[in-house]
């Protein structure tokens, strides 16, 4: 399966549907961009963010824009609010395994592990 992702809302109880996140490669301090997708009404992108092929052993960094899910959703959050966007650093050790990488969120915390 490669690389995915899922976002739940701790807040709400349910997926954090349509929460906005990008996929970068990380080499140190620089970054590049793979894409930027939207959640879907489960949580997760439509597809895997990189299959077991195109996967390469690296760090990968995910950027969930925590604070505009939670706006869009009617929350109201205090100026500035707590957190913002949500960046999670990681490594891909072994491409021939699943890397799931889920984030369990509310305006004013957050959790991640590696998922199955």
């Amino acid at each position: 399966m490669g690389l995915s992702t899922h976002v739940l809302d701790t807040m709400h109880g349910g997926p954090a549907a349509g929460m906005e996140v990008a996929l970068f490669t990380t080499d140190g301090d620089a970054a590049t961009l793979v894409k930027r997708f939207t959640l879907n009404s489960d949580g997760r992108s439509d597809g895997p963010l990189y299959d077991n092929n195109s996967l390469k052993v690296g760090t990968y960094r995910l950027v969930f824009d925590v604070a505009g899910y939670f706006k869009a959703r009617g929350v109201k959050l205090p100026e500035p609010n707590f957190l913002n966007k949500v960046s999670l650093d990681f490594g891909v050790a072994h491409t021939d395994q699943h890397y799931h990488v889920p984030l369990l969120v509310s305006p004013w915390s957050y959790s991640t592990y590696r998922g199955s």
